[in-house]
């Protein structure tokens, strides 16, 4: 095995998700770098894995970082693994990662579980494209305006979310986005697994009657912006610009500058104009 960082993948919940490569690696390195020593112990001790724990959160990433890289350059190899799923994914491990690269040193992604996809897969909401946005500011105000600047996005947004904030961000996801068709995957490859599909209002509605739908992690996806709204929106803005424009410029040059800016059709936005 050449020395190197590996970035591996560990089960979400289901621990016969690991795969056989992520358990030879874990039982051949020298260091495991993890976000928590007693909650990983466990699954490693499961497999046989003799190498040293190492904490790494973010409050520590930095300064251990140096010391995990400087034992990589002297010959050993170390793995960084995340409590679940794949690591740096609303996880630790982005400077260690950086840090190798800037130093030369080959890291190796190890793929396996992932919430995201788990989620996705089995939602039944468009997968062609989405937007991961991991967990909301935790203060209703601050999440609403990062609600608000996802709000005209056509493709599926994936949010994480913890139990004690889930029915907060169900309601400002409402307020803010619309009553859309959502998707909450609940407790994914555990024993209490489960999907509740509905809209927004609904999946609200239901999670605040049972207590039980209040417990565990939580993947929230929401549909996309409607793209015959987008297209809408974005003629809209067309027209206003080219409203702006002719204030200044005759009709046939605003409708051409704001066609050019905005990739709307400019006999379009020259009829709007003409007919004031």
């Amino acid at each position: 095995m050449q020395a190197s960082l590996f970035v591996v993948a560990t089960p979400i919940g289901n621990r016969e998700d690991l795969s056989d490569r992520a358990r030879r690696v874990l039982r051949e390195v020298a260091v495991i770098a993890c976000e928590d020593t007693r909650h990983s112990a466990p699954l490693l001790g499961d497999i046989g894995s003799q190498a040293r724990l190492q904490a790494v959160h973010e409050h520590n990433e930095a300064e251990v970082a140096e010391r995990l890289l400087d034992r990589i350059a002297a010959g050993e190899s170390v793995a960084l693994i995340s409590d679940a799923g794949t690591p740096l994914v609303s996880d630790p491990g982005y400077r260690l990662v950086q840090a190798a690269i800037a130093r030369g040193i080959p890291v190796v992604p190890i793929p396996g579980a992932s919430a995201v996809m788990a989620a996705l897969s089995a939602a039944g909401l468009p997968t062609d494209r989405f937007t991961y946005a991991g967990f909301l500011p935790a203060k209703s105000g601050e999440r609403k305006r990062e609600l608000e600047t996802l709000l005209p996005l056509p493709h599926t947004l994936v949010l994480f979310e913890a139990k004690h904030r889930i029915r907060d961000l169900l309601a400002d996801a409402e307020t803010v986005l619309g009553d859309r068709p959502a998707v909450i995957a609940r407790e994914l490859t555990k024993r209490h697994e489960t999907f509740l599909r509905g809209r927004l209002s609904e999946l609200s509605a239901r999670v605040a009657a049972d207590t039980d739908q209040q417990l565990g992690e939580f993947v929230v996806m929401i549909e996309g912006f409607p793209k015959s709204a987008v297209q809408q929106r974005h003629q809209e803005e067309a027209e206003r610009l080219a409203r702006i424009l002719a204030r200044e410029l005759p009709v046939s040059r605003a409708a051409k500058l704001a066609a050019e800016f905005t990739g709307a059709s400019k006999n379009l936005l020259y009829d709007v104009l003409q007919k004031g």
